[in-house]
C-alpha cells in the first residue's frame, strides 16, 4: 500500500527511467505538476537502482524494455527497497499481461507510449491523488 503523501509544500521527488534519452527529456519537460521535482534519470534498471539509492525519490516513471535489467525486475527491486514508492510504468508494450505483471510487482499505474503531455500529467495526477487519499 502506498504511503500517503502530505499536502505540505515539500517537493515530491521523481526519478525518470527509460533507455531513450529523448523520452526521459520529454517526460521531464512535459510534466506540469507544481510540487513534482525531477531528481534524476536513468537509462536502464541497474542505473535506476543506483540513482534510486542516491536520490530517494517518491515517484518513479519506469520503462519496461531496457538493457541490463528490464523494468519489471527493476519495479520489484525498487518496491523491496522502499515499499511506499509510487511507480508509473510508461511503455510501448501494449499487451495486458505486461501491465498486469508490472502491477503485481508493485507498480501503481500504466501509461502507453506514445503519450501526449496531457495523458502524462493525468497519469501522474492520478498516481499522486491515490497516494494522498485518506
Amino acid at each position: 500500500m502506498p504511503a500517503r503523501l502530505s499536502s505540505s509544500p515539500q517537493p515530491i521527488r521523481m526519478l525518470i527511467v527509460d533507455d531513450s534519452n529523448i523520452v526521459r527529456r520529454r517526460i521531464e519537460r512535459s510534466q506540469q505538476i507544481p510540487d513534482l521535482q525531477v531528481v534524476g534519470s536513468a537509462a536502464d534498471g541497474r542505473e535506476a537502482l543506483e540513482m534510486f539509492r542516491a536520490t530517494d525519490p517518491d515517484v518513479v516513471t519506469m520503462d519496461i524494455t531496457m538493457p541490463h535489467m528490464d523494468g519489471i525486475e527493476c519495479v520489484e527491486k525498487l518496491v523491496q527497497m522502499k515499499p511506499e514508492v509510487l511507480i508509473l510504468v510508461i511503455s510501448a508494450l501494449a499487451d495486458k499481461a505486461t501491465a498486469v505483471e508490472a502491477m503485481e510487482k508493485g507498480a501503481n499505474g500504466f501509461l502507453h507510449k506514445p503519450f501526449s503531455d496531457r495523458q502524462l500529467n493525468e497519469a501522474l495526477e492520478e498516481l499522486l491523488r491515490g497516494a494522498r487519499a485518506p
